[in-house]
């Protein structure tokens, strides 16, 4: 009886299973997005569009990936510390002092192939548009234009880094025959890489909805890429010729007619312009009264900033911050206890900035005769009358900081009588006194920031950065972080691509309108160049002036093919090695033209190594190996 209850019972539990078997098993699981379901959701799409623009990339920024230089640049993710391995910095952290003797830029070093992420926005804008079946007719249009500008800005990044390359705009899915080479693409021209930007830029800025984001890309995102691209384009067709001829191939993957120059100039002018009347940015003049202050804030500030065209935010409210205050805010100022003082700015930068009389930006250290020092009140006063963006960019001796001095000072000369010279006088003790014991007088001996000769996180090129540095209370902490954005594209570029464009065109005197309003805010007169005056270094040099550590720098010397003349690795060249500025406090009683007065040395900066040397092979990155093999239609680069 007891067996027959157990065979009943079983009986029961299977009919119970075989009744509800079918639905168990239709069942969708609720932790799984279907096909169907992502790609009808706008949230969703959103959220995938947010994950390419995370993708897209750069070789400096403020996020650090952690990992060596070689995985950074396949990935082609943002490193700050790429921002010390140029001429406008240098390392000054603990470790990693190879940045500081880098006798040869690595070829490799700039090799992107990410074709996985054009692969995936690929299949995105196919899945819009073949499983979209509920969106709207306008959010189709408006998705597959922000997904085709993200592919295009890829392309971008490719053609700048690697030459022509395959131009893949459709899934490539593979039949299982064995067979893969139809999938085989090769190379597409340099220049037909640029056309494809320009065109499909055209195509969707239109379309392109986002109207006032700075996050996402509209119309005028779409136009500041072209602006860019463009002005790239004509360079390389330009320069390519001119400087470095051998960079190129029979099939044109590298290399752009010099015939091609004017017009891709031309149609960076034109999008630059389109930008520029259409009012709807401005460049940031809220500070009137410290234009070094109002320039610092053209970067850094969110609210009710109109040059801003697009940047990669970060938000303290969503816990999407970084690091990058608390890796370089100035030795003396930081507030953790560890770490700061990593990037360190140059003089070859600070000198770039001319004075607002509009003379040379060198600073001036020895008198006419080169027979003595030049004697100075305050330790500030050698960078008076200076070009307001040096303010903005660079803390140097004697500015301020979160409302505190940033007290820089290497040492003391004190005058020794017997030898009618002066004695160098240095501490590693920063922020200390010369004691009286020690013969002082008991006044400061080294500052709280240095610099210092060997002291790790502590300048070593007697400045410290202050754009993209956060002004707010405790951001130099790991425990609050700092949530200002990464700026890709601002009014500031988009009036210098302008005058370059114009200059290059002969345009000289819109050239010389669009540099001279980025002048004035930097309090230069409003006529500081005339059509006589202004040369193309000049127009070069605002680059360098006003995009300092935005990612510029390492890209306009290889798009002008000078990379190679200003990095020679020649040890007796200024420009191939990173040069310090040490004040130092003068002690010699009894002469009031000097004693208590401030000095200033220029040096090599002490922990800087080899000049550094970009050679042609460096302008193209290598293709991978692992690409060549897996298609043989690719082509390898010049010098490769």
């Amino acid at each position: 009886m007891k067996n027959i209850h157990k065979v009943i019972l079983m009986g029961v539990l299977l009919i119970s299973f075989s009744a509800c078997k079918k639905d168990w098993l239709e069942r969708k699981p609720n932790n799984i997005l279907f096909p169907d379901q992502v790609w009808n959701d706008p949230t969703v799409i959103k959220g995938i569009l947010a994950g390419f623009y995370d993708r897209l990339p750069t070789d400096v920024g403020l996020v650090s990936l952690g990992t060596t230089s070689v995985d950074i640049n396949q990935s082609g993710q943002a490193e700050w510390r790429n921002m010390a391995d140029y001429d406008d910095a240098m390392w000054s952290g603990a470790a990693q002092d190879a940045r500081n003797n880098m006798p040869t830029y690595d070829q490799n070093r700039w090799r992107l192939w990410n074709y996985g992420l054009i692969r995936d926005i690929n299949l995105a804008i196919e899945n819009v548009e073949a499983l979209g079946t509920k969106l709207s007719a306008a959010d189709k249009i408006a998705f597959n234009a922000e997904l085709r500008f993200i592919r295009a800005y890829n392309y971008f990044e490719l053609v700048k880094r690697m030459g022509g390359v395959p131009l893949v705009t459709k899934q490539l899915i593979y039949d299982n025959s064995g067979n893969p080479s139809y999938l085989q693409q090769p190379r597409a021209k340099e220049s037909e890489v640029y056309d494809f930007i320009a065109s499909e830029l055209d195509a969707i800025k239109d379309k392109l909805t986002n109207k006032g984001s700075n996050t996402r890309a509209n119309k005028y995102v779409a136009l500041a890429l072209k602006s860019r691209a463009m002005l790239y384009a004509a360079s390389v067709a330009k320069y390519n010729n001119l400087n470095t001829p051998s960079l190129t191939t029979a099939g044109g993957e590298v290399g752009i007619p010099a015939s091609m120059a004017n017009a891709y100039y031309q149609k960076s002018l034109d999008a630059s312009q389109e930008i520029i009347n259409s009012g709807v940015y401005t460049l940031y003049k809220v500070n009137s009264g410290n234009l070094g202050e109002n320039f610092y804030e053209a970067i850094t500030k969110k609210a009710n900033n109109k040059e801003v065209i697009f940047a990669w935010d970060y938000l303290l409210a969503k816990d999407k911050r970084h690091t990058f205050s608390y890796d370089n805010i100035a030795r003396g100022l930081r507030e953790d206890n560890l770490s700061s003082s990593n990037v360190t700015p140059s003089l070859n930068l600070v000198e770039n900035y001319d004075y607002l009389d509009g003379s040379n930006g060198v600073l001036k250290t020895r008198n006419t005769g080169n027979t003595d020092y030049i004697y100075y009140d305050k330790v500030s006063d050698i960078f008076a009358n200076k070009d307001a963006r040096l303010y903005g960019t660079v803390m140097y001796p004697g500015s301020t900081f979160k409302g505190l001095n940033v007290e820089m000072q290497a040492g003391v000369l004190k005058w020794n009588t017997a030898t009618n010279a002066y004695i160098t006088i240095e501490s590693t003790n920063l922020g200390s006194n010369y004691a009286t014991a020690d013969g002082g007088d008991g006044k400061l001996l080294t500052g709280a920031n240095g610099p210092n000769r060997s002291i790790q996180e502590v300048s070593n090129t007697g400045f410290y950065l202050r754009k993209y540095i956060d002004a707010g209370a405790g951001t130099s902490t790991r425990g609050i972080r700092s949530d200002i954005w990464w700026v890709w594209f601002r009014l500031g570029e988009i009036y210098l691509n302008a005058a370059e464009t114009a200059f290059e065109l002969g345009q000289t005197t819109v050239a010389v309108n669009y540099i001279n309003a980025i002048r004035e805010r930097a309090g230069f007169g409003s006529n500081s160049y005339t059509v006589a005056s202004l040369t193309l270094d000049k127009v070069r040099s605002e680059f360098r002036s006003e995009l300092a550590f935005e990612d510029h720098r390492v890209w306009d010397l290889k798009r002008w093919r000078m990379a190679d003349k200003v990095w020679n690795g020649v040890a007796t060249n200024p420009d191939a090695k990173v040069y310090a500025l040490y004040p130092y406090r003068i002690i010699k009683p009894g002469d009031a033209a000097r004693d208590g007065k401030y000095v200033f040395i220029k040096m090599v900066a002490p922990r800087f190594g080899s000049a550094r040397f970009f050679q042609l092979n460096a302008y193209y990155s290598p293709i991978a190996q692992s690409v060549l093999d897996n298609n043989p239609k690719i082509v390898k680069n010049p010098l490769q």
